[in-house]
């Protein structure tokens, strides 16, 4: 089988985030009609989330019908993506059901909506977690210890939520606020407060739905990690004095909170972060705690202001995302700003796998709520933060091939003016976990359409634009799959990927083509050949052969050009991990493989190479159809390949299948398969228990981690080719 890919196009990104007023009122309208009643069967979870954190999605086929009409195509759009940025997943139509799983997960809370064709979406029904902001949203939790502050705290034991009603020029506003456990309203002891801040198109609510900021607060009192506070989270413009006067009246008039600036502290995200450093900065003495969460502009600041500001402000801790963020540029402006004016403050890092998301701000609050009304010893970065080298800008468009690929592993995507009048561009790529694919959005910037995405990990990376539900090649970049005329590749290098790199010129094996004629097909054809560093086609002893096969829907081009079979062998056998072999990559999309392999492929490299017919010489490996025929051959000549391996494949039907022939002529059968995203999982796993019924013996290390797709196949290659020829 080929490499499964996904050709789905969704609606723009990022809407559940950014919320106007009237856009919220929109998507409530919009949400009266797509929010459907819920059939008898969707009672049944839509998503399941297993204890390893793969995320298993099964929507009925009817619902959609019933509820969306006739439609070719069911995403999951959800903060999956790189820094945990929108993405979309797509789903496949099994039987009754659109069904998919992605993972495994990294811990923490995620979001998501459906998608059909483009435009019509819907709310999981069967999820009752969702986001009060944008009823189409659903949420579900990963647990983890990365996560911990984010899961319930138990019963009886975390703080109270209370809506506070107030009035501000003339009309009525809202907030709500967190009391710790054991708040007394008629208590004489006073307590801090901290004001979260919403800021612009971020509603109040989504601190609870998005932030979990209840679940924070109340795992971080339980702990005794933080001072006992009152926190307002509200969405007053606390830059204009009226508003924030009239917020903290009303806070005051209404709890036991004390009122100095020493136990006053506030905060925000985005517009609201700018919004809380303006009202500490601008206007002095109004509190003594301030934290910026990617704000979105800094305040000019005064040196002159500078002796005010650093009596009364304690603390002020600025946070910020990696270059995804928007806030990240002018976080490095402001701190440049702050140092010139000697104003006092802390940095708390660039978060290196965070944007401008709940997830990062969410990892902002954990560390500066413990900061607030007490003494602490640590006033650097958290772990693994690093530090801001200066603005972020990828080229200008149209100035450099695409991707861009920067030092630290972000991606810039970028498209010719070819698709300026287009809706909707993605780049569908293997930048899900384990190497499956997740459709990214880019967003319109001139006649072209860009997005800078990371950090990917050092690994080789493939992906092609669809545009307006289409699939395009990127032609700015001139590498090329024969196989798949779409796709275009890029490799990010680094110590995890070092073997698919190229090794130094003049320093490897060579690749050649070797053309015969197929008694099958009835026609020439080819296939591709690696011999080691230092070939002697006149030595005395032939060489190892390994022949290795392609799966369904690729050719006998693809081991070199997806696989990086070349590279990979070629750093072996560098490293002295190889013993000195030739591989032969043959053309396996034949009526009749054995007769192909033994007629043709076999006999042909036998006269062109040097290598050997002995048996115990000889090895066979392929991917899912390339292992399924591997297995073909196991079964009907068992002892003519003394090495034989599989990805992704199963041993199919034990029907005359003579295990005493395959065990005592063959020294290593090995079987390799992805995890929960790789389709033939269920079938592979079964092929162990038939094999065992059988008494056949074989290796099986557990699965690779990821889908039916080339990084888990480079991976079993990586791991195969030196266990041959070495027994």
């Amino acid at each position: 089988m080929t490499t499964a890919h996904y050709h789905w196009r969704l609606r723009r990104p990022g809407v559940r985030r950014r919320l106007s007023a009237a856009f919220t009122a929109g998507v409530i309208a919009t949400a009266a009609v797509l929010l459907a009643p819920q059939p008898a069967e969707a009672a049944t979870p839509w998503l399941d989330v297993s204890a390893d954190r793969y995320a298993t999605f099964a929507v009925p086929a009817a619902y959609v019908q019933e509820n969306l009409g006739t439609v070719s195509q069911v995403v999951v759009e959800g903060n999956f993506g790189p820094s945990a940025s929108w993405a979309e997943f797509g789903l496949t139509r099994r039987g009754d059901v659109w069904s998919g799983v992605l993972g495994a997960l990294e811990p923490g809370l995620y979001n998501y909506q459906l998608t059909a064709d483009d435009t019509k979406t819907i709310k999981d029904p069967t999820n009752s977690a969702g986001v009060a902001s944008n009823p189409l949203l659903s949420t579900f939790l990963v647990a983890g210890d990365s996560a911990r502050w984010l899961v319930d705290a138990p019963a009886g034991t975390g703080g109270r939520i209370e809506t506070l009603t107030y009035r501000t020029r003339n009309a009525q506003r809202s907030a709500l606020v967190w009391t710790p456990p054991g708040y007394a309203a008629k208590s004489p002891k006073g307590h801090p407060a901290l004001f979260l801040q919403s800021g612009d198109g971020l509603a109040t609510t989504d601190w609870l739905d998005l932030g979990r900021t209840r679940q924070i607060l109340d795992n971080l009192s339980a702990t005794g990690a933080m001072s006992p506070m009152v926190v307002v989270i509200n969405d007053a413009d606390v830059s204009d004095a009226r508003e924030l006067k009239d917020l903290r009246k009303a806070v005051t008039d209404n709890y036991r909170v004390l009122r100095d600036p020493a136990h006053q502290a506030i905060a925000g995200v985005s517009g609201g972060g700018t919004q809380a450093l303006r009202a500490a900065l601008t206007k002095p003495g109004q509190f003594g705690h301030v934290g910026w969460f990617s704000g979105t502009s800094a305040p000019a600041i005064d040196r002159k202001d500078a002796r005010a500001i650093n009596r009364s402000v304690t603390l002020l801790r600025l946070y910020t995302g990696n270059v995804t963020d928007p806030s990240y540029n002018t976080t490095y402006r402001l701190t440049k700003a702050l140092a010139r004016a000697d104003v006092r403050f802390e940095f708390d890092g660039v978060n290196p796998d965070g944007g401008a998301t709940w997830t990062t701000w969410q990892e902002n609050l954990v560390d500066f709520v413990p900061r607030l009304f007490r003494h602490v010893q640590d006033h650097g970065p958290s772990p693994g933060h690093t530090r801001l080298k200066g603005e972020f800008a990828p080229p200008p468009a149209g100035t450099t091939p695409t991707p861009f690929v920067n030092e630290d592993g972000f991606v810039t995507f970028e498209t010719t003016t070819d698709f300026a009048d287009a809706q909707h561009v993605t780049v569908w790529a293997n930048v899900a976990p384990g190497g499956s694919w997740l459709r990214l959005p880019l967003s319109r910037d001139g006649d072209r359409w860009r997005a800078t995405v990371g950090p990917l990990k050092p690994w080789f990376y493939y992906y092609r634009l669809i545009v307006d539900r289409v699939p395009f090649k990127d032609t700015s970049n001139t590498t090329s799959v024969t196989t798949e005329p779409m796709w275009s590749t890029f490799f990010i290098p680094g110590p995890g990927a070092r073997l698919l790199l190229d090794v130094p010129a003049g320093q490897g094996g060579r690749v050649e083509s070797m053309t015969y004629a197929s008694s099958v097909a009835g026609q020439d054809r080819t296939a591709l050949v690696w011999t080691p560093p230092g070939y002697d086609k006149d030595r005395e002893q032939p060489y190892p052969v390994l022949y290795l096969q392609h799966g369904g829907g690729q050719n006998y081009t693809d081991w070199v050009e997806m696989g990086r079979a070349k590279q990979i062998l070629d750093h072996q056998f560098l490293d002295g991990d190889l013993t000195p072999m030739v591989v032969v990559m043959g053309n396996g999309n034949s009526s009749n493989f054995n007769r192909e392999l033994r007629e043709n492929i076999v006999p042909t490299a036998r006269s062109r190479y040097h290598v050997s017919s002995d048996p115990s010489q000889q090895a066979l490996a392929g991917l899912s159809m390339g292992g399924g025929q591997a297995f073909g051959v196991l079964k009907a000549y068992p002892g003519e390949f003394a090495y034989v391996a599989a990805f992704s494949a199963g041993f199919g039907s034990s029907t005359g299948v003579d295990a005493a022939a395959i065990n005592n002529g063959t020294t290593m059968l090995r079987v390799y398969v992805g995890d929960q995203t790789d389709f033939v999982y269920p079938s592979f796993m079964a092929s162990l228990t038939t094999m065992d019924n059988l008494g056949i013996r074989y290796e099986f290390d557990g699965v690779t981690p990821g889908p039916h797709g080339w990084d888990v196949w480079q991976k079993n290659l990586i791991d195969l080719a030196p266990r041959l020829f070495k027994r």
